[in-house]
């Protein structure tokens, strides 16, 4: 009889990192009474390790957000900059 946790966490694991997954199938080989000992705290590194990578996907998408308003606003500011140069000559000529 399979975990359903256990089934719930296959996809999970493919996002691990690869030292992680040998530690899960280490802990999976282990006789049940040291597994079930060590399953909550590997649970707790899972958890921990998506939460990380979440927030860095959160940082790197904010990033990424800051990098394209930063091109609109250096576009916005040579284009006010040249708005202004026009009316400077306007006014010189007029």
């Amino acid at each position: 009889m399979t975990d359903p946790a256990r089934q719930a966490a296959k996809p999970v694991i493919e996002e691990l990192p690869s030292e992680l997954i040998e530690l899960v199938a280490a802990i999976g080989r282990l006789p049940e009474s040291h597994r079930f000992a060590l399953e909550p705290l590997l649970a707790k590194v899972v958890e921990s390790n998506k939460r990380r990578r979440r927030i860095l996907q959160l940082v790197q998408d904010a990033l990424s957000q800051l990098r394209l308003d930063m091109k609109y606003l250096m576009f916005d500011l040579e284009a006010t900059r040249r708005e202004r140069d026009n009316y400077k000559r306007q006014l010189e000529g007029a």
